[in-house]
Protein backbone atom coordinates (compact mmCIF):
# COMPACT_ATOMS: atom_id res chain seq x y z
CA UNK A 1 0.00 0.00 0.00
CA UNK A 2 1.54 3.22 -1.02
CA UNK A 3 2.54 5.82 2.09
CA UNK A 4 -0.54 8.05 1.07
CA UNK A 5 -2.89 5.71 1.02
CA UNK A 6 -1.73 3.68 4.37
CA UNK A 7 -2.03 7.47 6.34
CA UNK A 8 -5.42 7.88 4.82
CA UNK A 9 -6.73 4.55 5.99
CA UNK A 10 -5.17 5.17 9.35
CA UNK A 11 -7.03 8.45 9.96
CA UNK A 12 -10.29 7.00 8.81
CA UNK A 13 -9.89 3.64 11.05
CA UNK A 14 -8.81 6.97 13.99
CA UNK A 15 -11.75 8.83 13.37
CA UNK A 16 -13.86 5.62 13.37
CA UNK A 17 -12.39 4.54 16.81
CA UNK A 18 -13.00 8.44 18.38
CA UNK A 19 -16.88 8.28 17.36
CA UNK A 20 -16.54 4.39 19.04
CA UNK A 21 -14.96 6.30 22.05
CA UNK A 22 -17.56 9.13 21.87
CA UNK A 23 -20.33 6.73 22.09
CA UNK A 24 -18.95 4.77 25.31
CA UNK A 25 -18.53 8.35 26.38
CA UNK A 26 -22.00 8.93 26.27
CA UNK A 27 -23.17 6.16 27.82
CA UNK A 28 -20.29 6.26 31.18
CA UNK A 29 -18.57 3.04 29.71
CA UNK A 30 -15.25 5.51 30.24
CA UNK A 31 -12.67 2.46 30.33
CA UNK A 32 -13.79 0.71 26.91
CA UNK A 33 -13.96 4.64 25.76
CA UNK A 34 -9.88 4.99 26.56
CA UNK A 35 -9.47 1.91 25.02
CA UNK A 36 -11.13 3.49 21.63
CA UNK A 37 -9.28 6.59 22.19
CA UNK A 38 -5.69 5.12 22.94
CA UNK A 39 -6.16 2.71 19.87
CA UNK A 40 -6.80 6.37 17.90
CA UNK A 41 -3.69 7.48 19.38
CA UNK A 42 -1.72 4.47 17.93
CA UNK A 43 -2.38 4.93 14.80
CA UNK A 44 -2.66 8.83 14.82
CA UNK A 45 -0.73 9.95 16.88
CA UNK A 46 -0.08 13.90 16.53
CA UNK A 47 -4.01 14.15 16.78
CA UNK A 48 -4.87 16.76 19.86
CA UNK A 49 -8.46 16.20 20.08
CA UNK A 50 -7.68 12.07 20.40
CA UNK A 51 -5.83 13.31 23.58
CA UNK A 52 -7.82 15.36 25.19
CA UNK A 53 -10.86 13.30 24.62
CA UNK A 54 -8.88 10.54 26.89
CA UNK A 55 -7.85 13.00 29.28
CA UNK A 56 -11.57 13.60 29.75
CA UNK A 57 -12.52 9.90 30.64
CA UNK A 58 -9.09 10.03 32.74
CA UNK A 59 -11.10 13.10 34.43
CA UNK A 60 -14.20 11.19 35.05
CA UNK A 61 -12.49 9.28 36.39
CA UNK A 62 -10.43 11.36 38.77
CA UNK A 63 -7.32 9.95 37.47
CA UNK A 64 -5.22 13.38 37.65
CA UNK A 65 -1.79 12.09 36.57
CA UNK A 66 -3.01 10.59 33.42
CA UNK A 67 -4.84 14.48 32.66
CA UNK A 68 -1.82 16.01 33.13
CA UNK A 69 0.01 13.54 31.03
CA UNK A 70 -2.49 13.68 27.94
CA UNK A 71 -3.04 17.23 28.41
CA UNK A 72 0.54 18.41 28.24
CA UNK A 73 1.38 15.74 24.93
CA UNK A 74 -1.91 17.70 23.26
CA UNK A 75 -0.58 21.46 24.00
CA UNK A 76 3.12 20.21 22.90
CA UNK A 77 1.10 19.46 19.37
CA UNK A 78 -1.16 22.23 19.58
CA UNK A 79 -0.37 25.61 21.70
CA UNK A 80 -3.78 26.67 21.36
CA UNK A 81 -5.39 23.84 22.58
CA UNK A 82 -7.93 24.92 24.65
CA UNK A 83 -9.45 21.66 26.64
CA UNK A 84 -5.59 20.63 27.18
CA UNK A 85 -5.18 23.98 29.08
CA UNK A 86 -8.10 24.13 30.40
CA UNK A 87 -7.84 20.30 32.18
CA UNK A 88 -4.12 20.83 32.40
CA UNK A 89 -5.49 23.72 34.98
CA UNK A 90 -7.96 21.34 36.64
CA UNK A 91 -4.87 18.70 37.17
CA UNK A 92 -2.41 20.96 38.90
CA UNK A 93 -5.16 22.53 40.82
CA UNK A 94 -5.63 18.95 42.13
CA UNK A 95 -2.26 19.02 43.53
CA UNK A 96 -2.22 22.24 45.20
CA UNK A 97 -0.55 24.40 42.41
CA UNK A 98 -2.61 26.91 42.54
CA UNK A 99 -0.30 29.51 40.85
CA UNK A 100 0.20 26.84 37.77
CA UNK A 101 -3.10 25.64 37.70
CA UNK A 102 -4.45 29.11 37.36
CA UNK A 103 -1.96 30.43 34.70
CA UNK A 104 -3.43 27.16 32.30
CA UNK A 105 -6.95 28.22 33.02
CA UNK A 106 -6.34 31.83 32.43
CA UNK A 107 -4.77 30.66 29.33
CA UNK A 108 -7.30 28.28 27.84
CA UNK A 109 -10.18 30.96 29.03
CA UNK A 110 -7.97 33.72 26.63
CA UNK A 111 -7.91 31.07 24.24
CA UNK A 112 -11.95 30.32 24.31
CA UNK A 113 -12.55 33.72 24.40
CA UNK A 114 -10.89 34.37 21.17
CA UNK A 115 -12.62 31.01 19.19
CA UNK A 116 -16.27 31.77 20.97
CA UNK A 117 -16.92 34.64 23.16
CA UNK A 118 -20.30 32.99 24.17
CA UNK A 119 -19.60 28.89 24.45
CA UNK A 120 -20.50 26.94 26.58
CA UNK A 121 -16.69 26.27 27.35
CA UNK A 122 -16.00 30.00 28.15
CA UNK A 123 -18.84 30.16 31.38
CA UNK A 124 -17.11 26.87 32.74
CA UNK A 125 -13.63 27.77 32.42
CA UNK A 126 -14.61 30.76 34.22
CA UNK A 127 -16.16 29.06 37.01
CA UNK A 128 -13.67 26.84 36.88
CA UNK A 129 -11.14 29.82 36.86
CA UNK A 130 -12.77 31.88 39.50
CA UNK A 131 -12.63 29.09 42.37
CA UNK A 132 -9.09 28.53 41.90
CA UNK A 133 -8.37 32.05 42.55
CA UNK A 134 -10.53 31.88 45.56
CA UNK A 135 -8.91 28.64 46.67
CA UNK A 136 -5.56 30.73 46.15
CA UNK A 137 -6.60 33.09 47.80
CA UNK A 138 -7.94 31.44 50.63
CA UNK A 139 -4.45 29.25 51.01
CA UNK A 140 -2.38 32.88 51.01
CA UNK A 141 -4.63 34.52 53.13
CA UNK A 142 -4.94 31.62 55.72
CA UNK A 143 -1.13 31.95 55.70
CA UNK A 144 -1.03 35.82 55.95
CA UNK A 145 -3.25 35.84 59.37
CA UNK A 146 -0.92 33.42 60.66
CA UNK A 147 1.98 35.29 60.07
CA UNK A 148 0.32 38.57 60.99
CA UNK A 149 -0.29 37.01 64.60
CA UNK A 150 2.59 35.82 64.90
CA UNK A 151 4.10 39.20 64.51
CA UNK A 152 1.73 40.85 66.35
CA UNK A 153 2.48 38.38 69.52
CA UNK A 154 5.73 38.99 68.95
CA UNK A 155 5.47 43.02 68.51
CA UNK A 156 2.93 42.61 72.33
CA UNK A 157 5.63 40.40 73.75
CA UNK A 158 8.78 43.43 72.84
CA UNK A 159 6.46 45.96 73.95
CA UNK A 160 5.50 44.32 77.55
CA UNK A 161 9.24 43.42 77.91
CA UNK A 162 10.16 47.17 77.27
CA UNK A 163 7.63 48.58 79.71
CA UNK A 164 9.19 46.30 82.32
CA UNK A 165 12.23 46.78 81.97
CA UNK A 166 12.09 50.76 82.27
CA UNK A 167 9.16 50.17 85.31
CA UNK A 168 11.70 48.15 86.71
CA UNK A 169 14.18 50.47 87.14
CA UNK A 170 12.42 53.49 88.05
CA UNK A 171 10.21 51.81 91.08
CA UNK A 172 10.74 48.34 90.61
CA UNK A 173 6.85 47.27 90.02
CA UNK A 174 5.43 46.04 86.73
CA UNK A 175 1.67 46.62 86.34
CA UNK A 176 0.39 44.07 83.66
CA UNK A 177 -3.13 46.20 83.40
CA UNK A 178 -1.21 49.42 82.26
CA UNK A 179 0.90 48.18 79.80
CA UNK A 180 -2.13 46.46 78.21
CA UNK A 181 -4.10 49.60 78.40
CA UNK A 182 -1.50 51.42 76.98
CA UNK A 183 -1.41 53.33 73.62
CA UNK A 184 1.54 51.76 72.18
CA UNK A 185 -0.78 48.66 72.33
CA UNK A 186 -3.90 50.25 71.36
CA UNK A 187 -1.75 51.73 68.14
CA UNK A 188 -0.30 48.42 67.24
CA UNK A 189 -3.83 46.87 67.08
CA UNK A 190 -4.74 49.39 65.20
CA UNK A 191 -2.16 48.67 62.38
CA UNK A 192 -2.32 45.30 62.63
CA UNK A 193 -6.33 45.74 61.89
CA UNK A 194 -5.89 48.16 58.86
CA UNK A 195 -3.31 45.41 57.16
CA UNK A 196 -5.63 42.55 57.36
CA UNK A 197 -8.63 44.54 55.91
CA UNK A 198 -7.79 43.51 52.66
CA UNK A 199 -8.66 40.03 53.33
CA UNK A 200 -11.75 40.75 55.41
CA UNK A 201 -14.76 40.37 52.58
CA UNK A 202 -17.19 43.26 51.93
CA UNK A 203 -19.62 44.58 49.37
CA UNK A 204 -18.03 44.74 45.77
CA UNK A 205 -18.51 48.75 44.70
CA UNK A 206 -21.45 48.60 42.61
CA UNK A 207 -19.33 50.40 39.42
CA UNK A 208 -17.55 47.20 39.24
CA UNK A 209 -20.95 44.87 38.95
CA UNK A 210 -23.17 44.51 36.06
CA UNK A 211 -26.51 46.59 36.34
CA UNK A 212 -28.68 43.44 35.48
CA UNK A 213 -26.63 40.63 37.23
CA UNK A 214 -25.47 42.72 39.77
CA UNK A 215 -22.13 39.81 39.86
CA UNK A 216 -18.85 42.02 39.28
CA UNK A 217 -17.53 42.16 35.63
CA UNK A 218 -15.94 39.64 33.62
CA UNK A 219 -16.12 40.96 30.11
CA UNK A 220 -17.60 44.54 30.62
CA UNK A 221 -18.76 46.37 27.24
CA UNK A 222 -20.33 49.56 26.90
CA UNK A 223 -23.05 50.70 24.91
CA UNK A 224 -23.58 54.22 22.90
CA UNK A 225 -25.99 55.23 26.21
CA UNK A 226 -23.28 55.14 28.53
CA UNK A 227 -24.09 51.96 29.95
CA UNK A 228 -22.05 49.48 30.96
CA UNK A 229 -22.36 45.64 30.74
CA UNK A 230 -21.10 41.76 31.40
CA UNK A 231 -20.99 41.19 27.29
CA UNK A 232 -22.51 37.71 27.56
CA UNK A 233 -25.53 38.69 29.66
CA UNK A 234 -26.20 42.02 26.86
CA UNK A 235 -26.03 39.62 23.82
CA UNK A 236 -27.92 37.43 25.44
CA UNK A 237 -30.72 40.02 25.74
CA UNK A 238 -30.36 41.33 21.75
CA UNK A 239 -30.92 37.81 21.22
CA UNK A 240 -33.79 36.78 23.05
CA UNK A 241 -35.53 40.21 23.86
CA UNK A 242 -35.03 42.89 21.39
CA UNK A 243 -32.40 45.20 20.12
CA UNK A 244 -32.71 48.13 22.78
CA UNK A 245 -30.67 49.05 25.49
CA UNK A 246 -32.39 47.54 28.63
CA UNK A 247 -32.01 50.09 30.97
CA UNK A 248 -32.22 53.31 28.55
CA UNK A 249 -34.48 51.81 26.04
CA UNK A 250 -32.52 53.08 22.90
CA UNK A 251 -31.86 51.51 20.03
CA UNK A 252 -29.04 48.96 20.52
CA UNK A 253 -27.29 46.49 17.91
CA UNK A 254 -24.03 44.06 18.79
CA UNK A 255 -21.66 45.85 16.99
CA UNK A 256 -22.26 49.13 18.72
CA UNK A 257 -20.73 47.15 22.03
CA UNK A 258 -17.58 48.17 22.82
CA UNK A 259 -15.27 46.93 25.42
CA UNK A 260 -15.07 49.04 28.43
CA UNK A 261 -11.24 48.41 29.12
CA UNK A 262 -11.03 51.46 32.21
CA UNK A 263 -13.61 48.90 33.94
CA UNK A 264 -11.52 45.80 33.25
CA UNK A 265 -8.67 46.85 34.77
CA UNK A 266 -10.42 48.25 37.80
CA UNK A 267 -12.10 44.95 37.83
CA UNK A 268 -8.83 43.24 37.78
CA UNK A 269 -7.16 45.45 40.23
CA UNK A 270 -9.68 45.01 42.89
CA UNK A 271 -9.84 41.44 42.09
CA UNK A 272 -5.79 40.99 42.66
CA UNK A 273 -6.29 42.97 46.04
CA UNK A 274 -9.34 41.16 47.05
CA UNK A 275 -9.17 37.66 46.08
CA UNK A 276 -12.69 36.86 48.11
CA UNK A 277 -14.20 38.68 45.34
CA UNK A 278 -13.64 35.31 43.11
CA UNK A 279 -16.09 33.22 45.02
CA UNK A 280 -19.28 32.25 43.02
CA UNK A 281 -21.63 31.19 45.57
Amino acid sequence: MAPTAALSSALKQAEQLRKDGNHCFKKDRFGAAIDAYTEAITLCPNVPVYLTNRALCHLKRNDWTKVEEDCRKAIRLDHNCVKGHYMLGLALLQREEYAEGVKELEKALDLGRGADPNGYMVEEIWQELAKAKYMEWEHESTKRSWELQNLKEACEAALKQKHYLENSEIDGYYDEVSISNSKQLKDLDKVFQIVAEADTPKEVPDYLCCKITLEIFRDPVITPSGVTYERSVILDHLQKVGTFDPITREPLAEYQLVSNLAIKEAVQAFLDKHGWAYRTD
